[in-house]
């Protein structure tokens, strides 16, 4: 069920822990208000890390969209899944390493500079690391699933399988690490979310000894969280939206919820139980003949932790998803 926060979470944890798209920002373009609720959050005395699994922008790159998008971010302040990856083979084979590299020149530009050499996919390496990289050749490709059947190890950035684009949804760096997966017979080391490298990566590089995760989606953002033991924050400006909250199993639900980056400002009271009820701020939820129902009066956030803590009770009471068609989240702001 849901964590309780009697401060804001902004003096709760001294570090957020920012997935970009869904968060941030929605298809390059700023969430309304996020950047001022980001600088209430730092005024505050929060430390602010952007994570992305997508390996394609080096970190340069990243900080100076954030920053054309109001958000002040430092170059230090952003991790992507390529440091992490890249961090990892540092870790396992040593500066100086000759590494194949299969992906974007953003990923090879993080591999030069973690001391890493790259190298293309038929000179000599210690091992392969692969990111989302449109322009990558089949034959590279071809050359690289070879090698890693013979045993060159594999480290992937991440294991998305889509990817935004202003085309609209596309298969990300996922699908390709499942077409080598089923090729070669191996599992690779995977750097980004849910896993646990980028993680631990930007605590290392940012700090914090009380982090929180602050993500749009259950299956990476809150699930990576909950792995290594860390409480999250949902936001519901990104993929997961209502049918998704309540059909959530118990490992990727969230600590917090909030409508959006707002919530970073304030506490978070988890909604009590009486008899078949969930009450919190004059919201009362209960189900009926498996259907939702959310009545009363008060502020979205309580109403969508109201929601949470009564479908997710119902769900672990019935093993079933409760009926959402009577339940209409109230409008944010």
């Amino acid at each position: 069920m849901l964590g309780t926060s009697e401060e804001p979470l902004c003096q709760a944890y001294d570090l957020a822990m920012l997935d970009l798209d869904g968060v941030v920002y929605i298809s390059g373009e700023a969430v309304p208000g996020a950047a001022a609720h980001l600088a209430a959050a730092r005024d505050a005395g929060m430390r602010l890390a952007f994570i992305t699994n997508n390996a394609a922008r080096p970190p340069e790159e990243v900080a100076e969209h954030l920053n054309q998008l109001g958000v002040d971010a430092e170059v230090e302040d952003v991790v992507t899944s390529a440091q992490a990856a890249a961090r990892v083979l540092v870790d396992r084979f040593g500066e100086g390493a000759r590494v194949v590299c299969l992906g974007s020149a953003g990923l090879e530009q993080v591999v030069r500079a973690a001391g890493l050499e790259p190298v293309g996919a038929e000179d000599d390496a210690v091992a392969i690391v692969t990111g989302y990289g449109p322009e990558v050749r089949w034959s590279s490709i071809m050359r690289a699933a070879v090698r890693i059947r013979d045993g060159l190890p594999w480290v992937a950035s991440n294991a998305d399988q889509t990817i935004p684009t202003a085309f609209g949804i596309a298969p990300g760096h996922g699908v390709q690490v499942a077409m080598l997966r089923d090729f070669t017979g191996v599992e690779p080391i995977v750097a980004g979310k849910p896993e646990r490298p980028l993680l631990d990566e930007t605590v290392r590089r940012v700090g914090g000894k009380r982090p929180l995760m602050v993500g749009d989606r259950l299956d990476t953002d809150i699930e990576g969280a909950r792995r290594i033991g860390l409480d999250s924050l949902l936001v519901l400006t990104g993929v997961t939206g209502l049918a998704e909250l309540v059909a959530a199993p118990e490992e990727v639900r969230p600590t917090y919820v909030a409508p959006d980056l707002a919530g970073l400002l304030e506490p978070h009271p988890a909604p009590a139980q009486d008899a078949e009820e969930h009450h919190l701020g004059g919201w009362r939820g209960r189900v009926d003949d498996g259907r939702l129902t959310v009545t009363g009066d008060g502020s979205p956030g309580d109403w969508w932790r109201v929601a949470a803590a009564t479908a997710w009770a119902h769900l672990d009471a019935v093993g079933e998803p409760v009926d959402l068609s009577a339940a209409t989240p109230p409008a944010a702001g």
